[in-house]
């Protein structure tokens, strides 16, 4: 599906802004059978970081902007890019403070409207642009914190954004990505996929810049309608910039 489409936003925008029970409401579920923090996903990922004062963050493949908000809390100016200019388009609406619906789906063919309120965060400090992670502009400067959620694996060449990643990330600096590891052709030729797990392919890209300080697995769950839920896991690893 499309990074364009209004469905995939209304997805979207209801997994970054939608409560846990407005997800999970009309489902056969409860909050309670579902995995622990699986409705937090977006602010889940940003946990990792240590600290609380930082200069600047870069949230690369920032969808819908949750995740920005968060790191505004830690970090005194964040800067969210995606390739998909609906996601930075209704990102930045949120960040002006402006109204927002989204479809909340039952069925594909039947919907309510729901609104995405502003999360806590420090909006003044964001700014949302469109842009490619394997060619990101040159005058982005570098950063103390760098998160890229989910993003690995929709990269046709996930090796180019990697190999920036030492002059993105300021010494001492901290790296996070999380990923279901869910490789497609469709995304990634099968030349450009890891030939091995993920980990493994991530250690032999980084490890002479950054060292590995922990990983863990964070559950996410995408709600496309109240029949239809993506109950997912990413492995989320935390670098240091040597």
């Amino acid at each position: 599906m499309s990074y364009e489409s209004d469905v995939l936003r209304d997805w979207y925008l209801l997994f970054h802004y939608g409560s846990p029970e407005q997800i999970v409401e009309g489902t056969a579920f409860s909050i309670e059978d579902l995995p622990a923090g699986c409705l937090e996903f977006p602010t889940a990922t940003v946990r990792p970081f240590s600290g609380t004062e930082h200069g600047r963050a870069l949230d690369i493949g920032c969808a819908v902007g949750r995740s920005s908000f968060a790191l505004s809390l830690i970090a005194d100016e964040v800067i969210g890019i995606d390739f998909s200019h609906s996601f930075v388009d209704v990102a930045e609406q949120v960040r002006n403070g402006e109204e927002v619906t989204y479809r909340r789906y039952s069925e594909m063919h039947l919907s309510d409207e729901l609104h995405a309120e502003v999360p806590p965060g420090n909006a003044e400090r964001i700014r949302f642009e469109q842009g490619d992670a394997m060619n990101l502009r040159s005058d982005i400067g570098s950063f103390d914190l760098v998160h890229a959620a989910n993003l690995l694996c929709r990269l046709p060449e996930p090796t180019r954004f990697l190999h920036r990643l030492p002059e993105l990330v300021n010494p001492g600096g901290q790296f996070v990505i999380s990923t279901p590891a869910t490789w497609m052709s469709e995304y990634t030729p099968k030349e450009n996929q890891p030939d091995g797990l993920t980990l493994e392919f991530l250690k032999r890209h980084l490890s002479d810049h950054f060292e590995l300080d922990s990983v863990t697995e964070i559950p996410f769950l995408i709600r496309e309608h109240q029949r239809k839920l993506q109950l997912s896991t990413a492995q989320t690893s935390l670098w240091v910039r040597k």
